[in-house]
């Protein structure tokens, strides 16, 4: 072999090591899976980002730290359950969101629950992206603009690395955020009010049900997207184990942290960010290296669960739709209009519940043999979506004190669950009757 000919096969035995498969079409094989260590992280440095604080800030203020916390136990452990269950599949199948879902849409119906969701996500990626900007550019004399740019090429990247990159981001951004959010905990506390028996800001009240909800909501669209990180895990146990570093220990943490600083400083913000730059020094450079890793964590994870998506529905590759994706969400960052996106996605995050609920109604109980549906579009499950949904919304606007989440779940999971009993005896009495004749 001639040198050049050793030289090329040297690149590309790096290209491999770097851009390793994603199998954006077809199932993870079990030689390919990850360690338990490596899928637990993917997870693991999601949920435990400042957002997570900001929320559990949200709720201790607007509940007072008692309630505050019982809420966020209830909608962790809500999640765990509901993450958990989709993961399962995940592992078990290989397969990403998009193909899982197939299973149960329909292998043309599935790209309406797969292009909402991918589409949610990205948008996520911009507001992400934009709040970098916006939170440097609140304490230093730069441009916001110039900084969203910059951080929005960062994270994108990153996620052309891949799972592997998730995973690697993980292991440093969990303890990044744990040292540095219980030390922002310590100085909150030192000079601060009663932590335990804070009653919350009596002209910022926040109804139970509404609380549990934002805890779900806050990661509603991945959550029922996590086969696409769960399908490298190599059995079930370890996609639930790895499920489980997230909800409830890595969100639960981070929320913790965010509602003591709120009880702490009578603020609603749980601005760790904020806390640690007002040090100064060594330790304002820290800040900036804190909030692009954790952001980018987010950021990243976000990114990737929308070229994933989008690839299955289009049958492309996951990192050209990386670049195209990040691209579009980088420039609307950079233009601002990621701002008037939030209520949207919150909006729209209200319908999302129903589709994880459907998909493991189907896949573990009412049709949990099918591997394969041969339908292009099955009307069950978007029946039971289309109720559940309306109901979760009804509810968003008429019944305000109630959890759009709780109600969204319940309402889709009875109606597929009557709709298919209802179908299967349809379907028995029409075999009979052949049968017969």
């Amino acid at each position: 072999m001639t040198d050049r000919a050793k030289n090329v096969d040297s690149i590309g035995a790096v290209e491999n090591e770097l851009f390793g498969k994603e199998y954006e079409n077809s199932p993870v094989p079990l030689e390919k899976r990850t360690s338990l260590l490596s899928v637990t992280s993917v997870w693991l440095g999601f949920p435990m980002i400042i957002t997570a604080a900001v929320t559990g800030a949200t709720l201790v203020h607007g509940l007072g730290f008692a309630k505050g916390v019982l809420a966020m136990l209830i909608g962790n452990l809500l999640l765990f359950a509901y993450v958990g269950l989709l993961s399962v599949l995940g592992a078990k199948s290989g397969l990403n969101f998009a193909l899982q879902a197939s299973r149960t849409f329909g292998k043309k119906g599935y790209m309406v629950s797969s292009a909402l969701l991918s589409t949610l996500v990205v948008g996520w990626f911009a507001v992400q992206t934009g709040l970098t900007g916006v939170s440097i550019a609140s304490v230093f004399d730069v441009n916001s603009t110039l900084i969203v740019v910059i951080a929005g090429v960062l994270y994108l990247s990153l996620t052309l690395l891949g799972i592997r990159a998730l995973s690697l981001i993980g292991m440093i951004s969990a303890p990044l955020f744990l040292v540095l959010g219980i030390y922002a905990v310590v100085l909150s506390v030192k000079n601060g009010h009663a932590i335990w028996s804070y009653a919350g800001n009596s002209g910022q009240s926040l109804a139970f049900g509404v609380a549990v909800t934002l805890v779900f909501a806050l990661f509603a669209d991945s959550g029922t997207m996590t086969s696409d990180f769960t399908r490298w895990a190599k059995n079930k146990n370890h996609a639930l184990i790895a499920t489980f570093a997230a909800f409830p220990v890595a969100n639960l943490i981070a929320m913790l942290i965010g509602g003591i600083i709120a009880a702490a400083t009578l603020n609603s913000t749980g601005d760790v960010f904020g806390i640690i730059v007002a040090q100064g020094g060594f330790l304002a450079v820290i800040a900036v290296v804190f909030l692009f890793v954790n952001l980018g964590s987010v950021c990243s994870h976000c990114l990737y669960n929308s070229a994933v998506g989008w690839s299955s529905i289009l049958g492309g590759k996951m990192r050209m739709l990386t670049l195209v994706l990040g691209i579009l969400g980088i420039i609307i960052a950079a233009l601002g209009i990621w701002n008037y996106f939030v209520n949207w996605l919150n909006l729209l995050g209200v319908i999302v519940p129903p589709i994880g609920t459907i998909i493991i109604l189907d896949q573990l109980l009412v049709r949990r043999n099918v591997t394969e549906t041969i339908s292009n579009i099955r009307y069950q499950p978007f029946i039971a979506w289309a109720i559940g949904s309306g109901a979760a919304l009804i509810v968003n606007y008429q019944f305000t004190s109630l959890s759009t989440v709780i109600t969204g779940i319940l309402f889709s999971g009875i109606v597929y669950w009557a709709i298919s009993l209802k179908s299967a005896s349809i379907t028995q009495a029409a075999a009979s009757a052949n049968t017969r004749n």
